[in-house]
């Protein structure tokens, strides 16, 4: 490139087409308050020159007086003032710059060596000559538009976009309706807020009618040497079947921190249903057809009765001045309390029990009733009454007795418990947490995420020291929502159960790794279970370990799941508590660990008398592991693993399980104990029953 530049002239704003010939293109570019140049290309060169040595030099191409070229209409350039193109020029004015070029194909060449000895005068000469030359009236060519400037393609946001990964075409229409009701309503953080809206005074007096209506305290002034409880208003939306707000719900909860034990109060332990309960209940219903009915106990916790003296203060925003200087002396329990809990539970196994159930042993929260060769079955987690069973009669009772007892409000079929959806169709049920998994995304700002095909790396390298130290409750907070999220995600079982181990001191390098997994989970936000009819309750189990796969302290991961009726109900991925010494020894304690779930699942289902007798069977992927379990004589190798040992070969021996041989590449809990590539990890989940109903087709 060469260039020429002078500074003592200033032009304005103008860029004019000069010429055009055979393979040489010639622009002028001017600028206001700065040099004017003039840029020539061609086949073989560019050269930047300076105006006024380029007037000088333009006698070499436009010698004599030519034809001046007919101007573009104005209107016509008016229409598109933003963007000028060649394409505009008319062809007359493209004929006469081809005869100007061949006019001047016999005069001296434009080159360096003669535009260095152009004199600055003469160039000053030939621009007064050009200014009032009419071959140059020529449209003025305004800067081209700007183009949209934005992110490469494999960095646009709608490659990334969550509509590419989710869709509703295979839902019913009632169902499609109800998913897509279902959204985060705003609701207000304390009741100075709430009271601007009426919809939320009005959910607050219902609650005090309630209250008041349930005899849950009295007004009394508080005596000497008694402390008192304070109280807040929690706000939630709630929604029917159909996803529809059904109501705004205002409750009043105590602060039950402030309580002291031996004063307030003593036992507050109250069980709730495992979610490997609730699994088992939907892989019967699958198996055999049976309906599921969903209860919700409105104000459960107030109908516990209180046996503790306890104080709490006037409920916020509804102090009268006849009031002032009470407090609440509570007679029945509260949300908030302690005990609350406890003694919800304790009142709602009275009433169960009293209408003839059974409670379950395995389970404290499952009660069953057989009546003629039907069965009942009731799961109550807190105020949320799960009903199955093939005994439609005994169903309809129930409900009406729970009525009676209870303010119980129907919400029909199974759809929405817990933050689980599901659905159901003639060929099985689909749980998934598709709306959790959204928000999850969104409060963490990942909705616009690049999607990762794996939970976490084929081959991570994640140690406490990873990275800086960083915020200790967020990571908590993420890491913990997406605990919950196992319930129906066993592909991130494994990933997730990493992250966890350093919730004590999180890592940049740690919170990457739980970032990765909400990049997987962006590509399948719908995906969940399957429960399938097979005609039977079996239980199977897979066990599996990976050795020493802890970098810091060499621990070995565990990793179990349990089937029934061909259905995935239970699974674990857990290190081990101690190490071990070989593949054998970490395959063995894995071994253990699932034969233990598989007892439990085993007796739950004997006491339902859904389980006819057989042997429960245990698929492993190491022979040294059950070579040893089946032969007693390898004392001196084992008898560092004896628990374990007896623990199998008496089970073994009472032929209550069978061991199988299974190969690595068919080893269902595989993705349980490592991490995989994209393949092998989308085999695992067909593997496990997982599928995603909201998949675009």
């Amino acid at each position: 490139m060469l260039r020429f530049a002078s500074q003592n002239h200033f032009m304005t704003v103008r860029v004019i087409l000069v010429a055009c010939s055979r393979g040489l293109t010639i622009l002028v570019m001017l600028k206001r308050g700065s040099n004017s140049n003039v840029v020539i290309k061609s086949s073989k060169m560019v050269i930047n020159i300076n105006i006024n040595k380029f007037l000088l030099l333009r006698r070499f191409l436009l010698p004599g007086t030519p034809t001046p070229p007919k101007p573009v209409p104005t209107q016509r350039w008016l229409q598109n003032p933003l963007v000028y193109s060649r394409r505009q020029v008319q062809r007359e004015q493209v004929d006469a710059l081809e005869e100007q070029q061949d006019q001047g194909q016999g005069e001296q060449p434009i080159g360096p060596e003669n535009q260095g000895s152009t004199s600055v005068d003469s160039a000053e000469e030939n621009q007064s000559q050009t200014e009032s030359n009419n071959s140059l009236d020529l449209p003025i060519a305004i800067r081209k538009g700007v183009r949209k400037v934005g992110p490469p393609k494999r960095l646009s946001y709608d490659d990334y976009d969550v509509g590419n990964y989710i869709s509703y075409e295979a839902l019913s229409p009632s169902f499609r309706a109800f998913v897509a009701s279902l959204q985060t309503v705003s609701v207000p953080k304390d009741w100075k807020a709430a009271r601007l809206d009426p919809r939320w005074c009005n959910a607050m007096v219902e609650e005090l009618e309630a209250l008041k209506k349930n005899k849950t305290w009295e007004l009394t002034d508080l005596p000497k040497g008694k402390n008192t409880v304070g109280c807040k208003w929690i706000y939630s939306v709630k929604q029917n079947a159909e996803g529809k707000v059904e109501r705004y719900k205002a409750r009043l909860v105590a602060r039950g921190y402030s309580q002291t034990y031996g004063i307030d109060y003593d036992e507050m332990f109250a069980p709730v249903a495992k979610m490997s309960t609730v699994r088992i209940l939907i892989s019967c219903a699958a198996n055999f057809g049976w309906p599921l009915h969903q209860l919700d106990v409105k104000n459960a916790f107030l109908h516990g009765d209180l046996e503790e003296e306890v104080y709490m203060e006037m409920p916020p925003g509804f102090v009268r001045p006849e009031t002032k200087g009470k407090v609440c002396r509570l007679k029945k329990s509260l949300y908030g309390l302690k005990q609350s809990p406890r003694a919800w539970f304790d009142r709602f196994r009275q009433v169960v029990c009293g209408m003839g159930y059974g409670q379950c042993n395995g389970d404290h929260t499952l009660f069953y009733r057989h009546s003629e060769k039907k069965i009942t079955i009731l799961a109550v987690y807190v105020d949320d009454i799960i009903i199955t069973g093939d005994d439609d009669v005994e169903i309809a009772k129930l409900k009406g007795c729970l009525s009676q007892a209870f303010e119980v409000k129907d919400l029909g079929k199974l759809k929405y418990f817990l933050g689980i959806e599901v659905a159901r169709s003639s060929k099985g049920i689909s749980l998934s947490q598709r709306k959790y998994t959204l928000d999850l995304l969104d409060d963490m700002g990942m909705l616009g995420c690049r999607v990762a095909s794996t939970p976490i790396d084929q081959n991570n390298k994640i140690t406490a020291e990873s990275g800086a130290p960083i915020d200790k409750e967020k990571y908590q907070r993420l890491v913990g929502r997406l605990i919950y999220l196992c319930h129906t995600r066993p592909d991130i079982s494994f990933a997730v159960s990493v992250v966890s181990r350093y919730m004590h001191d999180p890592r940049d390098g740690h919170l990457e790794a739980a970032q990765r997994i909400l990049r997987y989970l962006k590509g399948t936000p719908g995906k969940g279970l399957w429960f399938k009819s097979n005609g039977h309750l079996n239980v199977d189990g897979y066990c599996d370990a990976d050795w020493a796969s802890c970098l810091d302290d060499r621990r070995s991961t565990s990793g179990y799941c349990v089937f029934v009726g061909g259905n995935l109900v239970s699974w674990r991925s857990k290190k081990q508590s101690v190490v071990s010494k070989s593949t054998a020894e970490a395959e063995y304690r894995a071994m253990s660990q699932g034969l233990g779930e598989m007892l439990w699942v085993r007796n739950l289902l004997r006491e339902l008398k859904l389980l006819s007798q057989g042997s429960l069977k245990v698929w492993c992927d190491n022979m040294s592991a059950i070579n040893t379990a089946n032969n007693p004589v390898q004392h001196e190798r084992t008898k560092h693993v004896e628990i374990d040992r007896f623990f199998i070969k008496e089970k073994i021996d009472a032929g209550i399980i069978s061991l199988a041989y299974v190969r690595s590449g068919q080893q269902v809990a595989d993705c349980l104990t490592k991490g995989l590539g994209s393949k092998e990890c989308d085999l695992a989940c067909a593997k496990m029953g997982m599928i995603d109903i909201y998949h675009p087709s």
